[in-house]
Protein backbone atom coordinates (compact mmCIF):
# COMPACT_ATOMS: atom_id res chain seq x y z
CA UNK A 1 0.00 0.00 0.00
CA UNK A 2 1.24 3.11 -1.16
CA UNK A 3 0.57 4.70 2.98
CA UNK A 4 3.60 2.14 4.07
CA UNK A 5 6.16 3.04 1.76
CA UNK A 6 5.29 6.83 2.75
CA UNK A 7 6.28 5.86 6.57
CA UNK A 8 10.07 6.23 5.90
CA UNK A 9 10.36 9.49 4.43
CA UNK A 10 7.60 10.86 6.66
CA UNK A 11 9.40 9.61 9.79
CA UNK A 12 12.54 11.77 8.60
CA UNK A 13 10.39 14.83 9.17
CA UNK A 14 9.96 14.06 12.93
CA UNK A 15 9.23 17.12 14.54
CA UNK A 16 11.42 19.43 12.55
CA UNK A 17 8.28 21.53 10.75
CA UNK A 18 7.02 22.05 15.00
CA UNK A 19 10.32 23.56 15.90
CA UNK A 20 10.34 25.47 12.31
CA UNK A 21 7.71 27.24 13.67
CA UNK A 22 4.17 25.73 11.77
CA UNK A 23 1.97 27.19 13.91
CA UNK A 24 2.64 30.94 12.60
CA UNK A 25 2.47 29.30 9.03
CA UNK A 26 -0.42 28.72 6.92
CA UNK A 27 -2.34 25.94 8.12
CA UNK A 28 -1.55 22.61 7.47
CA UNK A 29 -5.22 21.37 6.95
CA UNK A 30 -7.70 23.64 5.25
CA UNK A 31 -9.91 22.58 8.00
CA UNK A 32 -10.72 20.19 11.10
CA UNK A 33 -13.95 18.50 12.09
CA UNK A 34 -14.38 17.23 15.36
CA UNK A 35 -16.73 14.33 16.68
CA UNK A 36 -16.17 13.12 20.03
CA UNK A 37 -17.64 13.72 23.97
CA UNK A 38 -16.53 16.08 27.05
CA UNK A 39 -12.83 15.47 26.25
CA UNK A 40 -12.79 17.42 23.13
CA UNK A 41 -16.33 19.28 23.97
CA UNK A 42 -16.22 23.26 23.41
CA UNK A 43 -19.54 24.30 24.04
CA UNK A 44 -22.24 21.93 22.17
CA UNK A 45 -24.29 21.18 25.82
CA UNK A 46 -24.77 24.42 26.89
CA UNK A 47 -27.88 24.79 24.42
CA UNK A 48 -29.17 20.81 25.69
CA UNK A 49 -30.63 20.04 28.65
CA UNK A 50 -27.85 18.12 30.27
CA UNK A 51 -25.92 17.71 33.40
CA UNK A 52 -23.18 17.47 31.59
CA UNK A 53 -22.29 21.18 31.26
CA UNK A 54 -19.24 23.18 32.07
CA UNK A 55 -20.10 26.88 30.87
CA UNK A 56 -19.72 28.07 34.55
CA UNK A 57 -16.45 28.72 36.56
CA UNK A 58 -13.71 27.29 37.96
CA UNK A 59 -14.27 25.85 34.17
CA UNK A 60 -12.44 28.22 31.38
CA UNK A 61 -10.10 29.80 34.56
CA UNK A 62 -7.18 29.70 32.59
CA UNK A 63 -8.97 29.88 29.08
CA UNK A 64 -8.59 33.44 26.99
CA UNK A 65 -12.46 32.85 26.80
CA UNK A 66 -13.34 31.90 30.29
CA UNK A 67 -16.32 29.13 30.73
CA UNK A 68 -16.93 27.96 27.06
CA UNK A 69 -17.95 24.69 28.01
CA UNK A 70 -14.98 23.06 27.94
CA UNK A 71 -14.45 20.36 30.22
CA UNK A 72 -11.15 21.79 31.64
CA UNK A 73 -9.33 24.47 33.09
CA UNK A 74 -8.04 25.62 30.10
CA UNK A 75 -7.31 24.01 26.42
CA UNK A 76 -9.14 21.03 25.63
CA UNK A 77 -6.38 18.23 23.06
CA UNK A 78 -8.37 19.90 19.54
CA UNK A 79 -7.72 23.84 20.93
CA UNK A 80 -3.82 22.61 21.61
CA UNK A 81 -4.09 20.77 17.94
CA UNK A 82 -5.55 24.03 15.57
CA UNK A 83 -2.65 25.60 17.51
CA UNK A 84 -0.01 23.03 16.11
CA UNK A 85 -2.31 23.29 12.52
CA UNK A 86 -2.24 26.95 12.24
CA UNK A 87 -5.80 26.87 12.72
CA UNK A 88 -8.69 28.81 14.73
CA UNK A 89 -10.33 27.92 17.49
CA UNK A 90 -13.33 25.86 15.82
CA UNK A 91 -16.27 26.87 16.83
CA UNK A 92 -19.26 24.31 18.04
CA UNK A 93 -21.80 23.37 16.07
CA UNK A 94 -24.76 24.49 18.50
CA UNK A 95 -25.24 28.07 19.20
CA UNK A 96 -28.47 28.15 20.80
CA UNK A 97 -31.17 25.82 21.30
CA UNK A 98 -32.50 25.33 17.70
CA UNK A 99 -29.55 27.21 16.09
CA UNK A 100 -26.04 25.85 14.34
CA UNK A 101 -23.16 27.69 13.43
CA UNK A 102 -23.19 28.88 9.62
CA UNK A 103 -22.08 31.62 7.27
CA UNK A 104 -17.73 31.97 6.98
CA UNK A 105 -17.69 30.49 10.70
CA UNK A 106 -17.08 27.08 9.18
CA UNK A 107 -14.66 27.46 6.49
CA UNK A 108 -12.09 26.34 8.88
CA UNK A 109 -13.97 23.65 10.76
CA UNK A 110 -16.66 22.52 13.46
CA UNK A 111 -17.03 20.66 16.81
CA UNK A 112 -19.99 18.60 17.12
CA UNK A 113 -18.36 17.10 20.46
CA UNK A 114 -20.96 16.64 23.28
CA UNK A 115 -20.28 15.61 26.49
CA UNK A 116 -22.18 11.88 27.85
CA UNK A 117 -22.52 11.39 23.77
CA UNK A 118 -21.04 7.68 22.96
CA UNK A 119 -21.17 5.73 20.24
CA UNK A 120 -24.05 3.62 21.12
CA UNK A 121 -27.69 6.18 21.13
CA UNK A 122 -28.30 5.21 24.50
CA UNK A 123 -25.29 6.03 26.17
CA UNK A 124 -24.95 8.87 28.50
CA UNK A 125 -29.14 8.94 28.93
CA UNK A 126 -28.85 9.20 32.46
CA UNK A 127 -27.14 12.57 32.38
CA UNK A 128 -29.90 14.18 30.12
CA UNK A 129 -29.61 15.16 26.41
CA UNK A 130 -26.33 14.59 24.19
CA UNK A 131 -25.58 14.57 20.64
CA UNK A 132 -24.80 10.46 20.48
CA UNK A 133 -22.06 9.56 17.56
CA UNK A 134 -25.18 9.30 15.33
CA UNK A 135 -26.59 12.68 15.79
CA UNK A 136 -23.26 14.61 15.30
CA UNK A 137 -23.00 12.85 11.88
CA UNK A 138 -26.14 13.94 11.43
CA UNK A 139 -25.26 17.35 12.60
CA UNK A 140 -22.48 17.20 10.19
CA UNK A 141 -24.69 17.29 7.29
CA UNK A 142 -26.48 20.42 7.87
CA UNK A 143 -22.90 22.10 7.68
CA UNK A 144 -22.31 19.98 4.57
CA UNK A 145 -25.32 21.66 2.84
CA UNK A 146 -24.00 25.01 4.21
CA UNK A 147 -20.69 24.13 2.67
CA UNK A 148 -22.22 23.66 -0.94
CA UNK A 149 -23.38 27.25 -0.93
CA UNK A 150 -19.87 28.69 -0.65
CA UNK A 151 -18.39 26.27 -2.86
CA UNK A 152 -18.77 24.41 -6.33
CA UNK A 153 -18.41 20.75 -6.62
CA UNK A 154 -15.03 20.52 -7.17
CA UNK A 155 -13.62 23.32 -4.55
CA UNK A 156 -15.93 21.12 -1.99
CA UNK A 157 -14.71 17.90 -3.02
CA UNK A 158 -11.13 19.19 -2.47
CA UNK A 159 -11.62 20.62 0.37
CA UNK A 160 -13.40 17.97 2.27
CA UNK A 161 -10.58 15.43 0.85
CA UNK A 162 -7.93 17.57 2.67
CA UNK A 163 -9.40 18.21 5.45
CA UNK A 164 -8.85 16.24 8.87
CA UNK A 165 -11.63 14.39 10.82
CA UNK A 166 -10.67 13.53 14.21
CA UNK A 167 -12.92 11.01 16.33
CA UNK A 168 -13.13 10.50 20.07
CA UNK A 169 -15.41 8.30 21.22
CA UNK A 170 -15.99 5.28 23.72
CA UNK A 171 -15.57 6.68 27.34
CA UNK A 172 -19.09 7.11 28.18
CA UNK A 173 -19.95 4.25 26.60
CA UNK A 174 -18.25 2.13 29.29
CA UNK A 175 -18.63 5.32 32.20
CA UNK A 176 -22.30 5.95 31.69
CA UNK A 177 -23.40 2.69 30.56
CA UNK A 178 -21.55 -0.67 30.63
CA UNK A 179 -20.34 0.37 34.39
CA UNK A 180 -23.78 1.28 35.44
CA UNK A 181 -25.58 -1.90 35.70
CA UNK A 182 -28.72 -0.49 37.92
CA UNK A 183 -29.22 1.56 34.65
CA UNK A 184 -28.07 -0.14 31.34
CA UNK A 185 -28.59 -3.75 30.88
CA UNK A 186 -25.03 -3.86 28.60
CA UNK A 187 -22.63 -5.71 30.91
CA UNK A 188 -25.84 -8.30 31.56
CA UNK A 189 -26.03 -8.90 27.60
CA UNK A 190 -22.79 -8.59 26.30
CA UNK A 191 -19.22 -9.80 28.12
CA UNK A 192 -16.56 -7.51 27.49
CA UNK A 193 -14.88 -8.94 24.27
CA UNK A 194 -18.95 -8.77 22.78
CA UNK A 195 -19.14 -5.33 24.16
CA UNK A 196 -15.90 -4.09 22.09
CA UNK A 197 -17.29 -5.47 18.92
CA UNK A 198 -20.43 -3.96 19.30
CA UNK A 199 -19.42 -0.50 19.98
CA UNK A 200 -16.65 -1.50 16.54
CA UNK A 201 -19.81 -2.19 14.49
CA UNK A 202 -21.71 0.40 15.58
CA UNK A 203 -18.66 3.00 15.15
CA UNK A 204 -17.69 1.84 11.60
CA UNK A 205 -20.90 2.41 9.66
CA UNK A 206 -20.36 6.40 11.02
CA UNK A 207 -16.67 6.81 9.98
CA UNK A 208 -17.92 5.10 6.59
CA UNK A 209 -20.58 7.44 5.89
CA UNK A 210 -18.05 10.55 6.59
CA UNK A 211 -16.06 9.19 3.87
CA UNK A 212 -18.98 9.05 1.62
CA UNK A 213 -19.58 12.37 2.36
CA UNK A 214 -16.05 13.07 0.75
CA UNK A 215 -13.53 13.20 3.96
CA UNK A 216 -10.32 11.45 3.39
CA UNK A 217 -7.69 12.27 6.29
CA UNK A 218 -9.62 10.62 10.11
CA UNK A 219 -7.60 10.08 13.36
CA UNK A 220 -9.56 7.66 15.49
CA UNK A 221 -8.79 7.98 18.97
CA UNK A 222 -8.86 4.81 21.12
CA UNK A 223 -10.14 4.87 24.74
CA UNK A 224 -7.72 6.58 27.72
CA UNK A 225 -7.20 3.92 30.58
CA UNK A 226 -10.06 5.53 32.37
CA UNK A 227 -9.47 2.84 35.38
CA UNK A 228 -7.13 5.43 36.29
CA UNK A 229 -9.69 8.59 36.83
CA UNK A 230 -10.26 10.24 40.14
CA UNK A 231 -13.84 8.71 39.34
CA UNK A 232 -12.92 5.44 39.30
CA UNK A 233 -10.38 5.86 41.66
CA UNK A 234 -12.77 6.83 44.10
CA UNK A 235 -15.13 4.14 43.98
CA UNK A 236 -12.67 2.25 46.33
CA UNK A 237 -12.40 -1.20 43.49
CA UNK A 238 -8.97 -0.68 43.70
CA UNK A 239 -5.85 -0.86 45.97
CA UNK A 240 -4.39 2.22 47.43
CA UNK A 241 -2.25 3.98 44.81
CA UNK A 242 -3.52 2.21 41.76
CA UNK A 243 -5.54 2.28 39.00
CA UNK A 244 -9.07 0.12 38.43
CA UNK A 245 -6.77 -2.36 35.92
CA UNK A 246 -10.57 -4.28 35.33
CA UNK A 247 -12.08 -1.71 33.60
CA UNK A 248 -8.59 -0.63 31.80
CA UNK A 249 -8.37 -4.25 30.69
CA UNK A 250 -11.78 -4.07 29.09
CA UNK A 251 -11.54 -0.49 27.23
CA UNK A 252 -7.51 -1.86 25.99
CA UNK A 253 -10.20 -4.99 24.43
CA UNK A 254 -12.10 -1.82 22.51
CA UNK A 255 -8.69 -0.28 21.71
CA UNK A 256 -6.91 -3.55 20.09
CA UNK A 257 -10.19 -3.88 17.81
CA UNK A 258 -9.85 0.10 16.84
CA UNK A 259 -6.46 -0.23 15.31
CA UNK A 260 -7.60 -3.39 13.81
CA UNK A 261 -10.24 -1.48 12.19
CA UNK A 262 -7.97 1.11 11.03
CA UNK A 263 -5.27 -1.52 9.60
CA UNK A 264 -8.60 -3.30 7.84
CA UNK A 265 -9.95 0.53 6.40
CA UNK A 266 -6.53 1.40 5.03
CA UNK A 267 -6.63 -1.94 3.25
CA UNK A 268 -10.05 -1.63 1.97
CA UNK A 269 -9.48 2.37 0.47
CA UNK A 270 -7.76 3.93 -2.30
CA UNK A 271 -4.06 5.51 -1.83
CA UNK A 272 -5.49 8.94 -1.67
CA UNK A 273 -7.03 7.78 2.16
CA UNK A 274 -5.76 7.57 5.54
CA UNK A 275 -7.21 6.33 8.81
CA UNK A 276 -4.79 6.70 12.00
CA UNK A 277 -5.46 5.01 15.05
CA UNK A 278 -4.32 7.51 17.82
CA UNK A 279 -3.07 5.94 21.03
CA UNK A 280 -4.36 7.77 23.84
CA UNK A 281 -4.18 5.57 26.15
CA UNK A 282 -0.42 4.80 25.32
CA UNK A 283 0.55 8.09 25.69
CA UNK A 284 -1.55 8.95 28.66
CA UNK A 285 0.06 5.39 30.30
CA UNK A 286 3.26 7.05 29.60
CA UNK A 287 2.53 10.25 31.94
CA UNK A 288 1.07 8.22 34.59
CA UNK A 289 4.06 6.03 35.02
CA UNK A 290 6.41 8.94 34.83
CA UNK A 291 4.75 12.00 36.51
CA UNK A 292 7.69 13.86 37.23
CA UNK A 293 9.37 13.83 33.58
CA UNK A 294 6.63 15.81 32.23
CA UNK A 295 5.92 17.95 35.58
CA UNK A 296 2.99 16.29 37.55
CA UNK A 297 3.15 15.95 40.88
CA UNK A 298 -0.44 14.90 41.06
CA UNK A 299 -1.94 11.66 39.45
CA UNK A 300 -4.79 10.30 41.29
CA UNK A 301 -7.09 13.16 42.34
CA UNK A 302 -9.24 16.35 40.34
CA UNK A 303 -7.13 19.91 40.92
CA UNK A 304 -11.39 20.53 41.68
CA UNK A 305 -14.07 18.40 42.57
CA UNK A 306 -15.70 17.23 45.81
CA UNK A 307 -15.79 13.29 48.06
CA UNK A 308 -12.70 10.93 47.99
CA UNK A 309 -9.76 12.16 45.59
CA UNK A 310 -11.66 14.71 44.25
CA UNK A 311 -13.36 12.96 42.22
CA UNK A 312 -16.90 11.66 43.18
CA UNK A 313 -18.56 14.98 41.58
CA UNK A 314 -16.93 17.38 39.64
CA UNK A 315 -16.54 21.01 39.79
CA UNK A 316 -19.42 22.67 41.36
CA UNK A 317 -20.64 26.46 39.74
CA UNK A 318 -17.61 28.98 41.56
CA UNK A 319 -15.88 26.43 44.02
CA UNK A 320 -12.05 27.13 44.41
CA UNK A 321 -9.63 24.87 42.25
CA UNK A 322 -5.75 24.00 43.52
CA UNK A 323 -3.88 26.86 42.52
CA UNK A 324 -0.53 24.70 41.12
CA UNK A 325 -2.90 23.26 38.18
CA UNK A 326 -0.11 22.52 35.85
CA UNK A 327 1.38 19.95 38.04
CA UNK A 328 -2.34 18.15 38.52
CA UNK A 329 -2.73 16.15 35.62
CA UNK A 330 -6.50 15.62 36.07
CA UNK A 331 -8.35 18.44 36.29
CA UNK A 332 -11.89 17.07 37.32
CA UNK A 333 -13.51 13.93 38.23
CA UNK A 334 -12.93 12.30 34.46
CA UNK A 335 -11.04 15.59 32.49
CA UNK A 336 -7.46 15.99 31.62
CA UNK A 337 -5.46 19.46 33.30
CA UNK A 338 -4.66 21.58 30.54
CA UNK A 339 -0.94 20.84 30.76
CA UNK A 340 -1.57 17.31 29.96
CA UNK A 341 -3.81 18.20 26.85
CA UNK A 342 -0.37 20.25 25.39
CA UNK A 343 1.43 16.81 26.14
CA UNK A 344 -1.11 14.69 24.47
CA UNK A 345 -2.06 17.49 21.62
CA UNK A 346 1.93 17.06 20.74
CA UNK A 347 2.14 13.25 20.45
CA UNK A 348 -0.67 13.00 18.48
CA UNK A 349 0.85 15.89 16.23
CA UNK A 350 4.49 14.72 16.27
CA UNK A 351 4.17 11.19 17.99
CA UNK A 352 6.02 8.14 17.41
CA UNK A 353 4.76 5.26 15.68
CA UNK A 354 3.53 4.02 19.45
CA UNK A 355 1.26 7.36 19.29
CA UNK A 356 -0.09 7.41 16.32
CA UNK A 357 -0.40 4.68 13.43
CA UNK A 358 0.57 4.00 10.83
CA UNK A 359 1.44 7.89 10.88
CA UNK A 360 1.05 11.00 13.24
CA UNK A 361 -1.38 13.98 12.05
CA UNK A 362 1.70 16.15 11.12
CA UNK A 363 2.64 13.43 8.53
CA UNK A 364 -1.28 13.40 7.61
CA UNK A 365 -0.69 17.03 6.44
CA UNK A 366 1.84 16.22 3.98
CA UNK A 367 -0.26 13.11 1.92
Amino acid sequence: MAVKALISLLGIIGFAFMEAGVMGSSPQFPSMFVFGDSLVDNGNNNYLNSLAKANYVPYGIDFKEGPTGRFCNGENLVDVLNEFLGLPLLPSFATTSSGSTAGKDIVHGVNYASAAGGILDESGLNLGDRYSLRRQVQNFEITLTQLKTQMNGNELNQYLAKSLVMMIFGSNDYLNNYLLPSIYTTSLTYNPNDFADLLINKFTPQILALHGFGFRKFFLVGIGPIGCMPNLIATGLAPPGKCVEFVNNWVQIFNVKLRALVDQLNRNHSTGTIFVYGNSYGAFSDVIVNPSAYGFRVTDRGCCGIGRNQGQITCLPYSFPCSNRDQYMFWDAYHPTQALNRILAQRAYAGPRSDCYPINIEQMALL
